[in-house]
């Protein structure tokens, strides 16, 4: 990542792609100087809306770092490769920085919290911050202090021209946390899937988006194609 410091952008990020319709539904820029959470279970989809946002980002010229818990740094660019978001020349024009808590290889770093990989001076240099998934690096057992402590933290970090981007599994973190969390981001979106038909059908849900450029559906179905990338089902949304 260069060494220029990002620039406020006062209408918000623009993540538009010309293969998907996503923007369309979904507020068409993203809040700069925000909190944005994508919440939902294992296998709910929350990594792969999170590395659509990335690609979107990239493309409309913003520079993001990614923190990754659950992959190789190797394994989360294959990933996006494999769906069809080529990222290698904006990893090599420093516009995107990927880090992983086991490195290239699969050696785990033990006793790293949020805060920790937060303390990166490649925070400093990015727009967006991408923590995926945010709830495996939160500290658990804190009081009502210590939980506005963290909300503090992050909003410290959002204050400084950029905005970040936490996936949260509820399964991994304290109730009372997670509430506040939630109660307290521009941007909120609820991983849904179900069965119809036979079929697993994937949906976002819009629970909050302020600040929001353009039209907001309530819902937007969903799903990913192998090198097609992130597909709108447009007889999901609503």
């Amino acid at each position: 990542m260069s060494d220029e410091a990002p620039k406020p952008v006062e209408d918000g990020y623009e993540f538009t792609l010309e293969q998907d319709s996503l923007s369309n539904a979904m507020g068409a820029r993203l809040p700069n100087r925000s909190l944005w959470m994508i919440q939902g279970e294992v296998g709910s989809g929350k990594s792969l809306v999170s590395q659509r946002l990335v690609y979107g980002l990239l493309e409309n010229g913003s520079k993001v770092l990614v923190i990754t818990t659950e992959l190789t740094t190797r394994g989360w660019i294959e990933q996006m490769e494999s769906i069809g978001y080529p990222i290698t020349e904006y990893i090599a024009s420093g516009r995107l920085l990927v880090f992983s808590r086991y490195g290239v290889i699969a050696e785990p770093k033990q006793g790293v919290n949020l805060f920790d990989v937060l303390d990166s001076e490649a925070v400093e240099k990015a727009d967006v911050v991408v923590v995926d998934s945010a709830s495996s690096l939160m500290p658990t057992g804190l009081d009502t202090v210590e939980q506005q402590e963290i909300l503090q933290k992050l909003r410290r970090i959002c204050s400084e021209s950029r905005s970040l981007l936490l996936t949260m599994d509820p399964s991994e973190m304290d109730d009372q946390l997670l509430h506040k969390m939630r109660s307290s981001c521009e941007v909120l979106l609820d991983m849904k899937a179900g069965f119809v038909g036979g079929e697993i059908k994937r949906t976002i849900v819009v629970t909050r988006f302020l600040r929001a450029a353009g039209p907001v559906q309530a819902s937007v179905g969903w799903r990913v194609e192998p090198y097609m990338g992130f597909i709108v089902d447009i007889t999901a949304v609503s």
